[in-house]
Formats: structure tokens, C-alpha cells, sequence
């Protein structure tokens, strides 16, 4: 097989782990445990905690010890152990930790994902900006493929989803020891000082004012992100309540429906390059947080009915707000940072994501959304949810386009 081929087959399964309960729990939650939202907040918060510092620690394992593609498989299989332990669990507090424990090893993956692929591509002399949209395309393909596997075999709302990710991911781990080796780039040298003895010297990259900046709209474009993965699927189902909506096609499919949103992600980071290249890193994201405020603004003006396409259209800008950042964002870590600490950058560039970005979001929304638009029956007012989601995305994009500074030189 191919080495591309071989990389898109790890991208694939990355995002099945992930798309097979990410976007359901919310249902299982709610409908079937019945469990109270300042728990679930809390557990939503579980990818945050995890992401603050076990993606840095990791790269920086890979980045001095352990063979990058190594380290990968065992914590796939330590985390789909702990996935299938969530089966087990019955009350909301143990559920916490468990996950918790789960998190700690699957979200450093992700980083880690990336700079297998990178080392791969850069050792076998691929063009990492054109070569790695096109495999990365398949984990948000993955990602779909399990969001419709959980809906259409009836399980958004059941323990199930937990299985198919915990299987998905000893499947991974098992493979991950197939791949090509990614020895550490740091292994053996000798260290000056106590900060590149422990592999800190990623942290140095806060001192650049355009580096701060970048790690800072990306924890707030972070906590964006969690917004939708933490309410979007609730709000689709939240339409059974009221009558002329219960049994539309919304309803009754809303996995599917939200995933249009990652059908739309297989377009637009194919479209990557072009963009990178054309436009620029600032204006792409920049571009992203116009997204964002339509994807927010759009679910606030929509309903099943007449204004079905509100929501598809949401679905679709989806695309361009999470690509436009998350991928172009880790490209332009790849090729702003030194190799010596690339794997402990990308574990930054995940900290300040779905690490502080995604406990801002979970926390902060929880207490919004519980204080000011949910009343004494339980039900949102999710208008007002979203409209306020807008006015937030629609700041950070007017503070980024004014406060971080980036020439971009055009290719021809």
C-alpha cells in the first residue's frame, strides 16, 4: 500500500473515534439518562481539561523519546479501554471521571496525528501543504461515516455509540504499529539548559507577539467550536416539542442532518491550499470567523419548515468555520515553528483549542444558556442562544482583523 494511502486509512479512523459519540451524547444525556446540564457541561469540559496539557506533554514525548507513531497506537488503545469502560457507568459523576480518563489519552491523538503525517510526508519528500488537506479530508469522511452509522442503526441515544468508538480505536491503536517509524528529532542531543533538557522550549513561541496572538484567537475560536459539538444535535431534537415540527425529517435524523456540516468539511479543506496560498493565513481565518457568524446567526433564524434552508446553510458555512481555522491553523504552525520542537507546537496550537477554548465555551455557555434562555419548564430558548453565540464570534472577528498583524506574499 501506498504511504498515502496508509495515512488516510489513520486519518479515517482518527475521526470515526471521535464522530461515533461527539455529536450524540448530548441525546443519550438528556432523553435517556436524564442526567442534569450542569453535569453535562462538566463532561463536555472533560476534551478541554484533557486538551490544557496532555497534548503538550505528549509531543514533547515524541519530540525527545518515543517514536511519535508508537506512542500514538498505545494511547489509542488505552483510550478505547476506557471508552468501553463508559458502558459500565451509571451515574453522572463516575461518568466524569471516566471520561476524563479517556480524554487524557485520545485528545494528545490528534496533535500527535498530525505530525505522524507531517514526518511521513516531509521523509518521503512530499509538498506537506498540498499532500496532507487530501488525506486529512478522510478523517472528516470518517467522521460522518460515524455519525450515520450511530443514527441509522438507533443508537444516538443509546450506550452503543461508545462501543463503536471504543472498537474503532484498539482498531486504531493495533494499526498505528504499521506505520512507518517517526523516531524523535530530539532523541540523543544534548541539552543546554533545564527548559530543552524537559522539552519546554515550544512554550518560548508566547514571546512572539504574532504567535501570542495566533494561540490566543485560537482558544477563543476554540470555545466557538464546542458551542456547536455541545448543542447542536440537542437543538435539531429539541424541535419534537413543539407540534407541527415532532415528526419532521429534522427530528428524526438530526446526526444526519448535522452531518452536512462535515460533508461540508471534505470541500473546503480540499480548497485549503488555494486559499493559503492566495489569500494568506489572516485572511483565511478571518474568513472562518465570518463563518462562524453565519453558522450561529443562521441557527437562530431557522426551523424545520420554511426555513429548513436557514439551517442547511449553516451546515454548510460549517466547512469554511472549522477548516479555514483548525486545519490552516495547524499548517501554519507546521511551517512557522522549528523541527526540533514541531510536535510540541502542535500540542500548544490543541491546548489553546480544545483545551482552554473548549472549557471557556463549555463553562460559559452552561451558565449562559442555564441562567438566561432555559425556564422553569426546561425549555430553551434557543434563538437566544444562538444570537448571542453570533455576537461573540462576531467580536473576535472584528478584534483579529485589527489586532494580528501578518503580510502575506502572494504565489504566483
Amino acid at each position: 500500500m501506498g504511504l498515502k494511502f496508509r495515512l488516510t486509512v489513520m486519518s479515517f479512523l482518527q475521526f470515526m473515534i471521535w464522530g461515533s459519540w461527539l455529536i450524540t451524547i448530548g441525546v443519550y444525556w438528556f432523553e435517556t439518562k436524564q442526567w442534569g446540564g450542569t453535569e453535562f457541561g462538566a463532561v463536555f469540559s472533560t476534551l478541554g481539561i484533557a486538551s490544557i496539557f496532555m497534548p503538550a506533554i505528549f509531543g514533547i514525548v515524541a519530540d525527545k523519546w518515543v517514536n511519535a507513531e508508537k506512542l500514538y497506537g498505545i494511547l489509542h488503545l488505552l483510550s478505547g479501554a476506557a471508552m468501553f469502560s463508559l458502558t459500565l457507568v451509571d451515574n453522572p459523576t463516575t461518568f466524569f471521571w471516566v471520561m476524563l480518563l479517556s480524554m487524557f489519552f485520545y485528545m494528545p491523538t490528534i496533535a500527535l496525528s498530525n505530525s505522524v503525517a507531517y514526518t511521513i510526508l516531509k521523509s518521503n519528500k512530499f509538498d506537506v501543504v498540498k499532500a496532507f488537506p487530501p488525506i486529512r479530508v478522510w478523517g472528516t469522511i470518517g467522521f460522518i461515516a460515524a455519525m450515520w452509522l450511530t443514527n441509522l442503526t438507533g443508537n444516538k441515544a443509546t450506550e452503543v455509540q461508545f462501543y463503536f468508538s471504543a472498537a474503532f480505536s484498539i482498531l486504531l491503536g493495533i494499526y498505528s504499529f504499521t506505520l512507518p517509524a517517526c523516531p524523535p528529532p530530539m532523541k540523543g542531543s544534548k541539552q543546554l539548559n533545564l527548559v530543552d533538557s524537559l522539552g519546554l522550549k515550544a512554550f518560548k513561541l508566547f514571546a512572539n507577539y504574532k504567535m501570542a496572538l495566533f494561540f490566543i484567537f485560537s482558544m477563543f475560536l476554540g470555545a466557538a467550536l464546542q458551542l456547536t459539538n455541545m448543542y447542536g444535535d440537542t437543538y435539531l431534537s429539541d424541535f419534537q416539542k413543539i407540534p407541527q415540527y415532532a415528526d419532521s425529517f429534522v427530528v428524526r435524523y438530526s446526526t444526519i442532518v448535522m452531518s452536512i456540516s462535515q460533508i461540508s468539511e471534505t470541500l473546503f479543506i480540499l480548497a485549503i491550499p488555494f486559499f493559503l496560498k492566495r489569500f494568506g493565513i489572516k485572511n483565511v481565518m478571518l474568513m472562518s470567523m465570518a463563518a462562524w457568524v453565519l453558522r450561529f446567526g443562521l441557527f437562530g433564524l431557522g426551523n424545520p419548515d420554511d426555513r429548513l434552508w436557514m439551517i442547511l446553510l449553516s451546515m454548510i458555512v460549517y466547512g469554511m468555520a472549522f477548516d479555514f481555522f483548525n486545519i490552516s491553523g495547524s499548517l501554519f504552525i507546521e511551517t512557522n515553528t522549528d523541527a526540533t520542537i514541531r510536535s510540541s507546537a502542535q500540542g500548544l496550537f490543541m491546548m489553546m483549542t480544545n483545551g482552554f477554548g473548549a472549557i471557556m465555551g463549555s463553562f460559559v455557555s452552561g451558565i449562559l444558556v442555564d441562567r438566561l434562555f432555559t425556564d422553569a419548564s426546561g425549555m430553551k430558548d434557543w434563538p437566544g442562544i444562538w444570537f448571542t453565540f453570533t455576537a461573540y464570534a462576531a467580536v473576535i472577528m472584528v478584534l483579529f482583523a485589527v489586532l494580528f498583524k501578518h503580510k502575506h506574499q502572494q504565489e504566483v
